[in-house]
């Protein structure tokens, strides 16, 4: 069995779980669910400072300001300025969501479907997102519209998830923009129709949004709702790449080994596939393990490629997971007890770094 390189041929739904606050610039940070949605996707925040000192804050907050109170209960989430206590965070984003505070109704939410302070409760959270969501916070609707697309807290329902990430996107919210292209894409709650998936997906990644730039760039590699391109397809695989997407990093490797949208290098077709891999992609370490194997890119090192070979069948399901053991399997005749050993040793021991 030679082993044929993996590309990632995934559209990934994206949504916020970490508390937002008054005091933070909201941006995307993305998360990979491999199987039909989103798992937990995460919210990346830029650090401003309080104006206040937790003393004020905390004086404001017993008075009944309601951003104080949101500020408050995001510092004890994240454990800024103070110890980090959810329980304590849940008590002030309740305050704040009482009074209506968006933002705080939507945090409140996060913290019943996290389980984090309170006991675990989809219903709960749906509710507290819906509140926001009928205030026209976009993370409210993202979040609602999640629920609804997963079955989560509510039944599941497509057109109810699409309406939501709609009204989010039409905020220009690149997260819902980008679910909003997974929908088109899937056919879920719309007919299919590719091309309105790359409509949305563009507006995502003009904005920035890894996850739609990989998804872009598939939709070039692939030529669909859009004449294929390889060039096209390397421009935004790179840019997703670079913020440390994992699969982009996957799709940019096979590029550069098939020569497809730029010129044929196998040693940069490594460096990607490692960086993917480092991060436990399954593909990217599937790939890598091939180029070790093959000695492309690399000094031939059957050691490094029944790690990776290993690691990869640890992570896949079906038919990848046989085809990455048979593979791991060949390689595992060719070497010394020893070696097997040691590859043994090195893929036990081996641990996932964080993108770069």
């Amino acid at each position: 069995m030679l082993g044929v390189p993996l590309g990632v041929h995934l559209m990934r739904f994206q949504k916020i779980l970490l508390p937002l606050s008054m005091l933070f610039v909201i941006a995307p940070f993305f998360a990979t669910p491999e199987s039909g949605f989103l798992g937990n996707v995460l919210a990346q925040q830029k650090e401003q400072e309080p104006s206040a000192d937790i003393g004020a804050l905390l004086k404001a907050a017993e008075k009944g300001d309601a951003k104080a109170q949101l500020n408050l209960g995001a510092m004890y989430a994240e454990g800024k300025g103070v110890n980090q206590d959810y329980a304590e965070a849940v008590k002030w984003y309740r305050k704040a969501a009482d009074q209506g505070d968006a933002v705080a109704q939507c945090n409140l939410g996060v913290m019943y479907e996290a389980g984090r302070g309170v006991a675990q409760d989809y219903a709960e959270a749906a509710k507290w997102y819906r509140k926001a969501a009928d205030q026209d916070f976009a993370g409210g609707q993202l979040n609602i519209g999640a629920m609804y697309d997963e079955g989560k807290g509510v039944n599941q329902d497509y057109a109810e998830a699409v309406k939501w990430y709609r009204k989010a996107a039409d905020q220009d919210f690149a997260v819902a923009q980008c679910n909003l292209g997974v929908m088109y894409y899937k056919g879920h709650g719309v007919i299919q129709d590719y091309a309105k998936a790359v409509k949305w997906y563009r507006k995502a990644a003009d904005q920035g949004d890894a996850v739609a730039q990989h998804a872009l760039g598939m939709m070039y590699s692939e030529g669909q709702g859009v004449a294929q391109d390889y060039a096209k397809a390397v421009k935004w695989y790179r840019k997703a790449a670079e913020q440390g997407d994992a699969e982009a990093q996957c799709g940019l490797g096979v590029r550069y080994l098939k020569g497809q949208g730029v010129a044929q290098d196998y040693a940069e077709a490594v460096k990607w596939y490692r960086e993917a891999a480092e991060q436990g992609n399954a593909s990217g370490q599937f790939n890598l393990g091939l180029m070790y194997r093959d000695g492309k890119g690399i000094t031939q090192d059957y050691v490094q490629a029944h790690m990776w070979l290993n690691l990869s069948a640890a992570g896949f399901i079906g038919k990848e997971q046989e085809q990455a053991a048979s593979l791991r399997e060949e390689i595992g005749k060719k070497m010394t007890p020893q070696q097997i050993a040691e590859a043994q040793r090195l893929a036990k021991e081996w641990k996932p770094k964080r993108a770069r």
